[in-house]
């Protein structure tokens, strides 16, 4: 057998449902004096399962706790099967977790749950984000009368943003706080959540709806600070220009924002 060929049929093997080796691909191997080649192949087997799900515990602890230990990883053990590591980090091992739930699980248990698989991956992105040069309040101090009308931003590399519909949020803390799991309910309003780190901390925030749109009018449609202004002026009258001020000080201060460029 080459050795490409012998690397495939372990490949298969560590992929396979059964810890059971094929029996023309363990015919290549040798046991030894304390470990049949059988029990070898089945070690392996389970090792290189049990490692995945282990990544998965880490990157998704609040699904864990809220299924508990034998629920989790039923549900982990079928994700790796239907989708296996394709990549060298394991690292991007849960990124189509949330979506396998949806497809696995039954709506009404799937959705809630998914909402929070994908906030604990919105951490993991956000951790390894690149830095990118944040707007500090400095920067804002030193910024003349007549740039302030012009002034556009983006958001920081780090930032996540995803609506939640549920008490998602809530849930997650739960989990951090090891305390009381709320029962999962749908909210009257939707939410934005935001995920971004901050010296080199991760951090999380929702917004209520005036201020999600204020936000996005700036990083998404493209407002400039009067066009901030005069989208405010609408619901806030003369005091839009304290209103967006507020606002953009607290997004630079918490490192949300980059000044783009001309």
């Amino acid at each position: 057998m080459r050795l490409i060929d012998w690397q495939l049929a372990f490949e298969q093997h560590l992929l396979s449902e059964t810890s059971t080796a094929n029996s023309h691909f363990a015919g290549t191997l040798l046991g030894g004096p304390t470990l049949d080649v059988d029990t070898g192949l089945a070690i392996y087997h389970n090792a290189y399962l049990s490692r995945l799900q282990e990544v998965l515990r880490h990157d998704f602890g609040a699904i864990r706790y809220w299924l508990g230990d034998d629920e989790f990883a039923a549900l982990t053990e079928a994700y790796v099967r239907r989708y296996p590591s394709a990549h060298f980090s394991l690292r991007w091992l849960g990124e189509r977790f949330p979506a396998f739930i949806l497809e696995h699980l039954v709506a009404e248990q799937s959705a809630p749950l998914a909402e929070l698989a994908r906030l604990e991956w919105a951490f993991t992105l956000a951790f390894d984000a690149p830095q990118g040069q944040p707007l500090t309040l400095d920067d804002m101090a030193q910024l003349s009368p007549d740039e302030w009308p012009d002034l556009q931003v983006d958001l920081a590399p780090s930032v996540q943003q995803m609506l939640c519909r549920f008490n998602t949020v809530a849930l997650w803390r739960a989990s951090k706080d090891e305390s009381e799991f709320p029962a999962s309910q749908a909210l009257e309003l939707a939410q934005i959540c935001l995920v971004w780190r901050h010296q080199n901390l991760c951090q999380y925030r929702s917004l209520d709806p005036a201020q999600a749109c204020a936000l996005a009018g700036m990083v998404t449609t493209g407002w400039n600070f009067s066009e901030l202004c005069a989208e405010l002026a609408v619901t806030y009258a003369e005091g839009a220009p304290l209103q967006a001020a507020t606002w953009l000080k607290q997004w630079v201060q918490d490192g949300l924002l980059e000044r783009r460029g001309p």
